[in-house]
């Protein structure tokens, strides 16, 4: 399973992580305007089935589409492949770069510094 989503096949993952299951229809409703037509949205719901993050069910003469990767699952190989690709592999490289920006509180470097204490520990517990 490919762990790169494209912007619009990650849209529809949105979507399909809010509501769990559901029609296309139901999928493009829930879009903001101007919405995207029927069949483009069917086009990627059946580029995401390819890939494996897409399950569907008959439903009278349709299907429901249902996601089969939690989001919690794509957060982590997403991040794990930004990291790897912009961060030279490096957690530490991320948290320099994101403390070197103004925008970071000292509340907020503290916190994500707990987090990942946190992480450490759990994983040195296994």
């Amino acid at each position: 399973m490919s762990l790169e989503l494209t912007k619009a096949e990650e849209k529809v993952m949105k979507i399909l992580w809010s509501v769990k299951r559901g029609l296309i229809r139901d999928v493009v409703a829930k879009y903001d305007d101007p919405k995207p037509a029927y069949t483009t949205v069917a086009t990627i719901i059946k580029i995401l089935e390819k890939k494996g993050f897409v399950g569907r069910s008959p439903v009278a003469n349709s299907y429901e589409y249902y996601p089969v990767v939690e989001k919690s699952e794509y957060t982590k190989g997403f991040m794990r492949s930004f990291v790897k690709n912009y961060f030279s592999n490096s957690y530490k490289n991320l948290v320099s770069e994101l403390s070197s920006d103004d925008e970071m509180t000292t509340q907020e470097m503290e916190e994500l510094i707990e987090y990942f204490k946190n992480k450490i520990e759990t994983k040195n517990k296994k």
